[in-house]
């Protein structure tokens, strides 16, 4: 893995970061003031490393003292809409969470991402343990398919020895209640789950239920402030 300067905006520092020979991919460090983590963070399928929620995520992070290294999957710098296969998904994030160390060698390092960001950088970790990472957090882990309701998509988990923060909406159609809280209630001690009233996939909430979404997000980052200062120190190593 290559780290590489090309630019440093004023709020945040861009990298490239290399994937493989044929493949870089953008990056995008918010630092926060005596950094305690750094969170490498993927991407939905939909949406980049600039989208507004990851955005708003990496400046509220940086408040709470937890570093943020975004990052873009190779089919997303390429401009395309259609996600790369898993392998080079997961390379992806074996990447990111190189840079990461390579920015921090000594700061515990969290890995996870938004929806489909998250269940790559899960499966990374089930197939062969991320070095240096403490725990994952997923921003809306994506179960299943809206209206396809399954927990095939979660078998993976099991394989996964370090701990999980799992922050989900309760009105998330790509993880209903009945399936999610099966697969977390068979993680055991591994896995913790924030449920967020009201919230959909995006954590959006609608006006009639007195909330908004912002401070949704605020009880987000808090979940993740909190979850970080958990983390024991050992790693996937």
């Amino acid at each position: 893995m290559k780290l590489t300067d090309f630019e440093e905006p004023a709020d945040s520092e861009e990298l490239i970061i290399e994937v493989d020979g044929a493949n870089r991919v953008h990056g995008l460090l918010q630092r926060a003031p005596n950094a305690r983590a750094i969170f490498a963070l993927a991407h939905g399928a939909g949406a980049g490393m600039r989208h507004a929620f990851l955005t708003e995520m990496a400046y509220g992070l940086a408040r709470r003292g937890i570093d943020t290294l975004r990052y873009e999957f190779p089919y997303m710098s390429r401009g395309s809409r259609r996600p790369d296969p898993p392998p080079l998904c997961h390379a992806t994030v074996r990447a990111a969470v190189e840079a990461a160390r390579h920015i921090h060698p000594n700061l515990p390092i969290i890995a996870g991402g938004k929806s489909f960001g998250g269940r790559m950088t899960s499966q990374a970790q089930a197939s062969n343990p991320l070095p240096g990472v403490r725990g994952l957090v997923f921003l809306g882990f994506p179960l299943h398919p809206p209206k396809e309701p399954s927990a095939a998509r979660a078998a993976h988990l099991g394989r996964i020895e370090i701990p999980m923060l799992f922050l989900q909406g309760s009105r998330d159609e790509f993880a209903t209640h009945a399936h999610l809280m099966p697969v977390i209630e068979s993680l055991g001690a591994r896995a913790r789950l924030e449920l967020f009233r009201d919230a959909d996939h995006s954590f959006h909430v609608p006006v009639r239920s007195g909330r908004t979404d912002t401070e949704v997000r605020d009880e987000m980052l808090g979940a993740i402030a909190a979850f970080s200062g958990t983390l024991d120190g050992k790693s996937g190593e």
